[in-house]
């Protein structure tokens, strides 16, 4: 497995798992999640072809699809 570099917050939310501190949403407070992360608007933009490649790199690095690592970067600039 290769070893990645993590920051701060990664290695606290790592640490947090381990110790076993997050618990599973249930019931209506996983509706609730659920329904706020709820994707709802497709977007059409133009974007540089290697910054798109370096996404698709980083996204398959860590496991998931690009779209929805661009998704999830696009959720963090908004909070």
């Amino acid at each position: 497995m290769k070893n990645n570099k993590l920051k701060k917050e990664e290695r606290e939310v790592e640490n947090a798992l381990l110790r076993g501190e997050f618990q599973p949403l249930k019931g209506k407070e996983l509706e609730k999640a659920l329904m706020t992360r709820k994707k709802d608007v497709t977007m059409t933009i133009r974007v540089n072809s290697e910054d798109i490649k370096r996404i698709k790199d980083k996204a398959n690095k860590l496991g998931i699809k690009y779209q929805s690592y661009i998704s999830e970067i696009i959720h963090q600039i908004a909070q």
